[in-house]
């Protein structure tokens, strides 16, 4: 069989996957890149066109510009508190100790979780009047009286980001311990004849294999926290006084609660054209790690 007709026989094949993408992902995007353009409400007549007024209002707004700022800071944070917190957990979990397929399969239990019970179970820990973390803070004598930890503009972005690593950590483990195996172990033993010390060793030794496989997990988390919205939306709403409130819940108050879907189209497509540049960015990223590494 010719190459041109295998070709055409796997385009063939694709064709019903096609179709759907185009149904479903497809003609959406372009109706909400032409709702952008105009003034429409959620509910009411269909708008009048606006040209770029929505994205240049929206651009300006100081709203959307802490909300950015924001955004950057749950991500960054959380993703490099989620890449320490992962390797450090697959470090320990590739030991050889009795009990390790047991704590292996438990560590899995935060990220197997839906986002919505983690988020509920974690509420229920920062709860001012009985929630586990007062208690323990209380009875340890390191807090003189319970505190509402997701009530106060100053500790609530911190107790979600601490929610969301606990909940994504494991899949970065998962990731740097699946490397970890592929370490050849007469590399490791020579470092250890050769006198390596455990920082040196994993340095020189481990890490080079592990670039690779947690660049694929900084790329998707990165993504993921930058355009997080469940859980943030199920502890806080992005209260409180909007100090934890990201650009996917400004879209959701834009278009849904305020009723502008215009301006909420606009919204919506800035933040998809600010996470393509950032997947773009870390594509490229990947593939030169990738080149240099072989």
């Amino acid at each position: 069989m010719s190459g041109t007709s295998m070709t055409t026989r796997a385009w063939f094949l694709m064709l019903p996957l096609l179709v759907v993408m185009v149904a479903v992902i497809g003609w959406p995007l372009v109706d909400t890149v032409g709702l952008s353009f105009t003034d429409a409400k959620l509910v009411g007549t269909g708008g009048n066109f606006v040209g770029i007024d929505n994205y240049a209002k929206m651009l300006a707004n100081s709203n959307f510009q802490r909300t950015l700022i924001t955004t950057a800071w749950f991500a960054i944070v959380s993703v490099a508190a989620e890449m320490v917190l992962g390797v450090l957990a697959a470090l320990l979990l590739n030991q050889e100790f009795k009990g390790r397929g047991v704590l292996r399969a438990l560590m899995i239990l935060p990220w197997a979780l839906p986002t919505v019970v983690n988020a509920t179970l974690w509420r229920l820990i920062y709860n001012p009047e009985y929630g586990a973390l007062n208690a323990a803070l209380t009875q340890l004598g390191l807090l003189d009286a319970y505190r509402s930890w997701l009530g106060e503009p100053g500790t609530a972005l911190t107790a979600l980001i601490v929610a969301d690593c606990w909940k994504n950590f494991p899949l970065v483990a998962l990731i740097a311990l699946a490397a970890l195996q592929a370490v050849p172990r007469d590399i490791t033993a020579a470092s250890l004849v050769d006198g390596a010390g455990p920082f040196k060793r994993f340095r020189f030794v481990i890490l080079p294999y592990l670039v690779g496989p947690l660049m694929v997990a900084l790329v998707l988390r990165t993504i993921e926290a930058f355009k997080v919205f469940d859980i943030i939306w199920v502890m806080t709403r992005g209260g409180p006084a909007n100090s934890t409130r990201t650009l996917s819940i400004l879209v959701y108050q834009e278009a849904f609660s305020f009723q502008r879907a215009g301006s909420g189209a606009s919204l919506a497509l800035i933040v998809t054209l600010l996470v393509t540049v950032l997947a773009a960015a870390y594509a490229a990223l990947v593939r030169k790690t990738a080149g240099s590494a072989t």
